[in-house]
């Protein structure tokens, strides 16, 4: 698995676009494509699911998504991506409740591209492992985690990843914004 220090991978993959207009690109399949390239001079948080129409991944998904406003704040943005195609994303977008009203893209490495290229296939199930990558403007990754498939991440838990890696000073155990730095 690549870590902190290394590079993010180049990568351009399909996707189902946030909000209103995911829901809008229809059975055609007009869906937008995302790169490494966008979203120039942000932060960037890549979170991994193992795969669509599972029970464990919308709770997730839906989490960070809630969380969109706090990334924005601080200039990051949020995408989340499993092994499953563009179409797959939208047929489950628009058939759960949960994930309808979504703020964040659904990127499709049904390729296994980018989750091959990080190290963060599940080499048993072939699925990837519930993997978090915080990376900063330059491309560096700056912070990266993984769970095992039947645990949920606390998406509120890399807000403060972000708040103390965006501070630049040296923050304690379970530190937040605004407190005192080393």
């Amino acid at each position: 698995m690549l870590t902190v220090g290394d590079q993010f991978p180049s990568f351009s993959l399909d996707a189902v676009a946030a909000g209103q207009a995911g829901l809008d690109q229809g059975a055609e399949g007009k869906f937008q494509t995302i790169s490494n390239k966008d979203d120039s001079g942000k932060w960037k948080l890549f979170f991994f699911w193992p795969m669509d129409f599972t029970f464990i991944c919308p709770t997730e998904i839906v989490a960070f998504s809630d969380l969109h406003k706090e990334f924005t704040e601080r200039n990051t943005a949020v995408y989340g991506l499993s092994i499953d195609s563009a179409f797959v994303h939208l047929n489950w977008r628009l058939h759960n409740d949960q994930l309808k009203n979504l703020q964040i893209p659904m990127l499709a490495d049904n390729k296994r591209e980018l989750s091959s290229a990080l190290g963060v296939l599940h080499y048993a199930a072939g699925v990837n492992l519930r993997a978090t990558f915080i990376v900063d403007p330059t491309g560096v990754i700056r912070h990266v985690s993984a769970n095992d498939l039947s645990v949920g991440r606390n998406p509120a838990e890399f807000i403060r990843i972000l708040d103390a890696l965006q501070d630049g000073g040296l923050c304690p155990c379970s530190w937040k914004k605004g407190e005192a730095t080393l």
